[in-house]
């Protein structure tokens, strides 16, 4: 769900510790819609198959002489591929000494005959400005749909990790010192944790034009309280049900949800409304968007005494129409998903008021025809008996979270049909 905009005093950190105890509870330029971007020859057509939206940490890792490897779980596959690295919360530049891809073989290791090395300009190493992005050369890799593939970053000097994702659900390894981007795997003496730092996406290339569907999101799109490590995040559940019909295994699906994510005002990570051109409309080969955004807009201001930033209903649903405005304006086809249920979680963030704007919210994406068409998750969620909570074999323990079954019921609501392309 998140971005941070506050000191470690303030309301970002408190809902952070709010979600490790719902973690206790639980465990006890832009593209045309219809072709993806190309390469300078014309040649390779690029599709992102794999994103995540970057946020400014609250407390940012510390690397010094020391290499990161990051696990990216892609949707399509490609004959090529390249990285996105991003600064875009650096206040200085970011000096990358060495990067190097290749396919994961689980944990820190590598297959070996996989590994590649990532150039920027023909240099194998690349600074970075201050909120800028950049983009590798592409390198010939055979990746398959649904891979692991382990990017490597190697900084000589000292680096303040000031561009993260936060919460992925997926573990990074941090090496003692020294560069060990070529290593099978990472020698013991380092550490782990489970955000990525400045890896913002992946593409895969082929020849011919393929598709993606963008996830935008909060904690719910980002997958909070699933399984570490597993991809059980909706958007993931989705690409492999993609994968099974030959009509739509091209179609790729990037998740870019953001724990703690507003339509209206920053929180951990920039609004919806802030962030929608850089995780959305860019995105190589961007076709559907599918938002799920609100729960937090309605919640969050309650649960940290956050009053001048409590939001009506109508406030969310003008939100909800300017990314719809703004998704057709590029040519892109938008779907818009019900709010979740969300009784039970911390005192504060639900209340009746507040399920009264739930309601209000998914009546008008359900019955306005402001979105190309509903994907109806409160429904597929929801307990029949109790219809503001979570079914109890979808709840991961937090009542707000779904659980890894939550998450592919999730999936399982989305008709496919609704990526249809000309002529299908």
């Amino acid at each position: 769900m998140f971005l941070s905009r506050h000191s470690a005093t303030t309301p970002t950190l408190r809902w952070t510790r709010v979600l490790a105890v719902a973690a206790a509870i639980t465990f006890a330029a832009p593209q045309s819609a219809s072709a993806g971007g190309r390469s300078s020859d014309d040649r390779t057509h690029w599709t992102s198959t794999w994103g995540a939206s970057p946020q400014a940490p609250g407390a940012p890792l510390a690397l010094d002489g020391q290499t990161l490897r990051q696990i990216a779980h892609v949707s399509i596959g490609g004959e090529r591929v390249r990285v996105r690295l991003s600064n875009v919360f650096g206040t200085s530049p970011l000096a990358v000494t060495e990067a190097r891809i290749a396919i994961s073989a689980g944990g820190s290791a590598i297959v070996p005959n996989t590994d590649r090395a990532l150039t920027f300009g023909g240099s194998p190493s690349t600074t970075i400005p201050a909120g800028a992005l950049a983009v590798s050369d592409p390198v010939d890799l055979e990746v398959a749909p649904l891979a692991n593939l382990a990017v490597s970053l190697y900084f000589a000097g000292k680096v303040s990790a000031t561009t993260e994702h936060s919460l992925a659900q997926q573990t990074t390894h941090v090496s003692a010192l020294g560069n060990f981007t070529t290593a099978t795997a990472l020698p013991s003496g380092g550490s782990t944790t489970t955000a990525w730092y400045f890896l913002n996406g992946v593409e895969v290339g082929s020849g011919s034009p393929r598709d993606a569907i963008i996830t935008l999101g909060d904690s719910i799109t980002d997958g909070y309280a699933s399984t570490v490590d597993a991809n059980h995040r909706w958007p993931n559940y989705l690409a492999a049900r993609l994968q099974e019909k030959r009509r739509t295994a091209d179609i790729a699906v990037v998740d870019q949800g953001i724990s703690g994510n507003r339509v209206l005002h920053d929180f951990i990570g920039p609004n919806a409304l802030a962030r929608f051109d850089r995780d959305v409309l860019v995105q190589s080969g961007a076709r559907w968007v599918i938002v799920l955004e609100g729960i937090n807009d309605i919640g969050i201001p309650g649960l940290f005494g956050l009053a001048a930033e409590a939001v009506s209903a109508d406030d969310i649903i003008a939100g909800h129409a300017q990314l719809i405005a703004r998704a057709h304006a590029q040519g892109l086809v938008i779907y818009g998903a019900t709010l979740t249920a969300f009784e039970g979680f911390f005192p504060g963030y639900f209340t009746a008021a507040g399920e009264a704007k739930r309601q209000a919210v998914n009546h008008w994406i359900r019955t306005s025809g402001a979105y190309d068409a509903v994907i109806d998750f409160d429904r597929a969620t929801r307990d029949p008996a109790q219809p503001s909570r979570l079914l109890p074999a979808y709840d991961s323990g937090d009542h707000l979270h779904p659980s890894d079954a939550g998450y592919e019921a999730m999936a399982n609501a989305v008709d496919l049909s609704l990526f249809r392309r000309g002529g299908e």
